[in-house]
Formats: C-alpha cells, structure tokens, sequence
C-alpha cells in the first residue's frame, strides 16, 4: 500500500471514529422521553446522563495528548475505542438511572481519547502540502453527526427500542479496533514529557464542580445550597488551576495561547453562544415530544432541519466571510441567530 493510500485510509479511519462520537453525542437527546418511561425517571432528571457523558469528555480531553506522546497513538487510540464500545453496550443494558450514568461516564473517556488523539495522529502522517485536503476527511463527519444523530435516535427509538441506539455501535467499534490494528502506526514521542497531575486534577475538579453545579441547578430546586456551593467551589479550583498552569515547568495545558486577542475573543464569545445555542438540542426534543406529544422519530426530524441547515451553510460560508469579513459575519450571525430563537 502506498503511503498516500495508507494516509487516506487512516483519516476515513478517524473520519468514521468522529462520526460514531457525534452521532452518540446527540441521538441520546431525542431519546430521553422514551428512556425516562423505560427507566422509571423524569425526562429532565436524565439529563444527568447527558451531562456525565460531557463532564467526562471536559475532564479527560486534556490528558488525550499526553497519552499518546507517552504510550503511541495506535496504543490509545484503540483502547479508546474499546472504552467507548465497552461503555456503548453497558448504556444499553442499563437498567436504571445510576446505571445510565456510570456507563455514559465510560463512554465519556473513550470519546475524550478518540476524538483527539485521531487527530493527533492523521496530522503526524500527513505532509504540509496536503494536510488542507486531508481535513475534509475529518471536516464532513463532523458535520454529519449532529445532521445523522436526532433522526436515527427518533427512527430506532419509535420502531425499535432506544437501548439499541447504544448497541449499534458495537459491530462499529470492533471493525474499528481492528482496522486500527492493521493500518495505523504507534509513533510516540522520543522525549518523555511527565504528566501534569496537580493540573489535571485541580481542572478536571474545577470542570466538574461548574458543571455539575449547573445542571443541579435545572435539575431541583431542593439542593440550591449544593449546587451554588459546587459553583463556588468549581471557580476557586479554577483560579487555582490557572495559577499552576502559567507557573508549572510542564503544564497540562499551554494558557499562553490566550495572549492571542483573536483567539480569546473567539473562545469567551464562542463559549457563550455555544451555551446558549447547544441547550437547544437538549430542550427541543423534550419540548416535541414531552409537551407537543410527537413521537420521537417526527421529534428527531424536526431537529433534524437544524442542523442540516447548519450543513448547508458551510458551502456559502468562505463567499460570505470574504465579501463581508469576519466581524461583521459574526455580529450579524449572532443578532439572526438569537432572533430565529
């Protein structure tokens, strides 16, 4: 095999990867209603499992690089997916909430691997001059998840039965585990870069508190105290993290990027429209189904329109962004955004 050929089959490789976690990431969400009655729970106490599978990705996500320095790309990039399959069937059988939410925990990790350190290692095979047109490899399954996710949730939840959108993946991640073993390379790095355990810890404390904190919050009104204490909490290990991250030799993650005005104005403005924009693939499907009574796969369509209208736009987006320029884009992208809320 050609290493042109062998670079193209790694990135479908990686490209189906990404898709597989996009598509669990949102085909849970027009299954909540179904798998509240199959579990005895409230619709919106299941957005705990929602919420486990994200802290779990926040929390793990930024050891993904060292991993692979230290222990090869193949290596982690295959247990990952092991991980994910493992934690994709223990999501199917489960029986209750606790059980749901342990096992989207699992899942959490093998995606918080997979994602980046396929990344990680499509971009180390790849030569400059090509590296534009390999990220279509990667640029296309990452916008079809959303697009796949919430009518093939609906479509299986309606006909079938929710737990086998989790057990789908099974065939999937075996055929994974396998095509990884065959075509991908273990590179790792010569220099051994020790691992930054204070500032893993004290961010992946931060990031659970803050999050758990909020979703305590829409969760009871019973446990205001906790959750306001977690947020408290989660903002002092914050600062703390912050601290040891621009004073540590060998830091978790590399702050200094944030000295890029462009880059820090996109992440903070970003993250905030992120926050509010990202509730609606929670809330849309309760709002169709729990109190307008559609069924989840009319429910999954519905969302379904969403984001392929996201999909489409990515083909007028570069004319735009060139005529008009970034900032005006953006401010005005915001403005129809909110107002079509």
């Amino acid at each position: 095999m050609s290493p042109e050929t062998k670079t193209k089959v790694v990135a479908m490789i990686v490209g189906s990867a990404i898709i597989m976690q996009q598509i669990d990431s949102t085909v849970i969400t027009t299954a909540l209603p179904q798998m509240a009655i199959s579990l005895h729970a409230d619709p919106v106490q299941l957005s705990l499992a929602v919420t486990a599978y994200l802290l779990s990705l926040a929390i793990f996500v930024p050891i993904s690089g060292w991993a692979a320095d230290r222990f090869g790309g193949r290596v982690i990039f295959r247990a990952a997916i092991g991980l994910f399959t493992l934690g994709s069937i223990l999501c199917g059988l489960s029986g209750n909430l606790v059980e749901l939410t342990a096992a989207r925990v699992l899942q959490g990790l093998g995606g918080a691997m997979m994602v980046p350190v396929g990344r990680l290692v499509l971009f180390r095979s790849v030569e400059k001059t090509a590296l534009i047109a390999t990220m279509a490899y990667l640029q296309v399954p990452a916008q079809l998840g959303p697009v796949l996710g919430p009518p093939i949730g609906g479509f299986i939840t309606t006909y079938f039965s929710w737990r086998w959108i989790f057990l789908v993946n099974v065939p999937l991640g075996l055929l994974g585990i396998l095509m990884v073993t065959l075509f991908f390379d273990n590179p790792k790095e010569d220099t051994r870069r020790p691992l930054d355990w204070i500032g893993f810890l004290l961010t992946g404390a931060s990031a659970f508190c803050v999050m758990y904190g909020i979703e305590a919050i829409g969760r009871s009104h019973d446990g205001l105290i906790m959750a306001f204490g977690l947020l408290v909490l989660g903002f002092v290990l914050g600062a703390l993290s912050l601290w040891h991250l621009r004073t540590s030799k060998h830091p978790l993650l590399d702050i200094s990027v944030f000295r890029i005005a462009t880059f820090r104005a996109a992440i903070f403005g970003g993250s905030l429209f992120r926050a509010g924009a990202g509730t609606l693939v929670f809330l849309l499907p309760l709002l169709l189904q729990v109190v307008f009574g559609l069924s989840a796969f009319v429910s999954g369509t519905i969302t379904f329109a969403t984001a392929a209208g996201s999909l489409s736009m990515k083909l007028t987006a570069r004319p735009i962004i060139r005529r008009f320029g970034f900032r005006n884009v953006i401010l005005v992208n915001g403005v129809i955004s909110a107002a079509a809320i």
